[in-house]
């Protein structure tokens, strides 16, 4: 069975260390495309530059502009092949008005999970949500005010807490953080990929800081840390400190056997307040 994720990811390749993507309208978020699905075809792209380690283990990219649906170009160079590991540059770049534009460059670090399957040892508690069946789904906790919600929001399911839901109806919580379940349209199993587009999947904290709106991304660096087990996914964002116009949101998100699989870290625009 091909699911919308993977062919909204697929990447052709060019030679000489390019693929080509036509990126879905479907991610489309405020003023872009959300910065996670940017990050899953990087990786999907890193994956098929680098067949004996096809795991983006460390990935730190930079959005540069806002990236638009439509064909682009990835780019990639390895800098350095070892053993276990190997680092290479990667950049997705489209063309606007005959000028080749850079939308995100990227460092990454990849590897083979595969080697290390199961090894996952925490001291962090794991995250504990009502059942998906008691939660809201995101298409129904729009901020007030506003239209329609993403469209990005079609392109998996995302259960939230009512408790952490208050911004829909004017309440928002003040506490600076959003937890939710996630799987991926159509009900396909998480991967590698998948947990790269989920730790930008979630509303930004901002919501329950009674600042609604879009907040671009400036610089996300995910670390994956296994290979997630089968079901859903349950995806934390926190915020401790908002200054000078950005705020950092960082996730944590751990499979249905209860490991820490996947972690992030952003820097991202504050929504504008008027």
């Amino acid at each position: 069975m091909t699911y919308a994720f993977d062919e909204q990811t697929a990447v052709v390749p060019l030679g000489d260390g390019a693929w080509s993507v036509d990126l879905h309208g479907g991610w489309t978020v405020g003023g872009g495309l959300n910065g996670g699905y940017l990050l899953a075809v990087l990786g999907r792209t890193l994956g098929e530059a680098m067949p004996g380690k096809p795991d983006p283990l460390s990935t730190s990219a930079y959005y540069v502009s806002a990236a638009t649906p439509g064909p682009a170009t990835v780019r990639v160079r390895v800098r350095r092949d070892g053993r276990a590991t190997a680092t290479a540059s990667v950049e997705l770049l489209q063309d606007v008005e005959g000028h080749e534009v850079v939308r995100v460059t990227a460092l990454a670090t990849c590897g083979d999970l595969g080697r290390t399957t199961g090894d996952v040892r925490t001291t962090a508690e794991p995250l504990v949500l009502p059942p998906p069946e008691d939660c809201v789904g995101a298409t129904d906790v729009a901020p007030e005010g506003a239209r329609t919600p993403p469209r990005l929001m079609s392109r998996f399911d995302l259960r939230i807490p009512r408790e952490q839901a208050g911004w829909a109806v004017g309440r928002p919580s003040g506490r600076g953080e959003i937890s939710a379940w996630f799987r991926l349209e159509g009900g396909r199993e998480p991967d590698v990929l998948a947990l790269l587009s989920a730790v930008d999947a979630l509303p930004p904290v901002t919501f329950c800081l009674g600042m609604p709106g879009w907040a671009p991304t400036l610089e996300l660096t995910a670390h994956v840390r296994a290979r997630p087990a089968p079901g859903w996914l349950r995806v934390r964002h926190a915020t401790r400190n908002l200054a000078g116009g950005m705020f950092e949101e960082d996730c944590e998100v751990w499979d249905s056997t209860d490991r820490l699989v996947a972690q992030s870290r952003q820097l991202a625009l504050a929504p504008r307040t008027s």
